[in-house]
């Protein structure tokens, strides 16, 4: 049964890495890897990669078959010249889905929309930064606030600054091609993330629209959906594919 279009809005599906439920059926996903999604997996060197790779590819197949009548085994991919994921030769009678993939330790994420640019990034908070990231990549003003604050809350505060760079960056489709200095956001309580541009960039602000969450206690989420007039709904849940 195909579900309800993310026209004018943004799905975005959750899986936990280590559902037992969605690990007990790692024979059926398996079934839905193409040939070289197989060779790719097996290439992984330590079963935890494996077994992530292996439900990001489920994830996205089976959410994209909720707005489709297309199976999940016969979706094909391609990526593009900076690697994001895009749906190859969309059938006929298919809407455009587009979508964007991110996981880290212990959380996948799949971003759906239709005919607009979206990227996700989820990111574990307990993950050790042993270098100065944000002096390396992020904007001055940037680095200003973050170093502006409480040393107890930089921690927490640099996640929301790189989730949200990292789906910007997603959602132009030119990963880290795109000077991640050459943008900045302001973030305010209790408000939506903004953004600004180098002129460089020539990009628009007024067409962008970011949201935060936390899906779990311990993982950040950023979201970034390029959009014309007011703000569109985001739906969020887990799942299990």
């Amino acid at each position: 049964m195909i579900g309800l279009l993310p026209v004018n809005a943004v799905h975005v599906d959750l899986l936990l890495a280590d559902s037992a439920e969605a690990l007990a059926k790692r024979e059926q996903y398996l079934q839905l890897l193409s040939p070289d999604e197989h060779e790719r997996m097996a290439r992984l060197v330590f079963e935890r990669d494996r077994q992530r790779f292996l439900l990001t590819r489920a994830l996205v197949r089976t959410t994209l078959s909720r707005y489709a009548g297309v199976a999940p085994a016969d979706w094909q991919f391609q990526a593009n010249v900076h690697g994001r994921p895009e749906i190859l030769d969309r059938p006929a009678g298919v809407p455009d889905l587009r979508f964007n993939l991110s996981h880290t330790d212990g959380l996948i994420a799949c971003a759906v929309t239709i005919g607009r640019e979206v990227g996700v990034d989820v990111e574990h908070v307990g993950r050790r930064l042993t270098q100065d990231v944000a002096g390396r990549f992020f904007a001055p003003a940037e680095v200003a606030r973050l170093h502006s604050l409480p040393d107890d809350e930089q921690s927490m505060v640099f996640f929301d600054y790189w989730t949200l760079k990292e789906a910007y960056i997603k959602a132009r489709g030119f990963g880290l091609a795109l000077p991640l200095g050459d943008f900045a956001f302001h973030l305010n309580p209790g408000e939506a993330p903004t953004i600004a541009f180098e002129p460089s960039l020539q990009d628009d602000p007024a067409t962008w629209q970011f949201l935060q969450d936390w899906p779990t206690p311990t993982h950040r989420l950023g979201l970034a959906i390029r959009r014309t007039g007011a703000d569109l709904p985001v739906r969020m849940r887990q799942v299990v594919p």
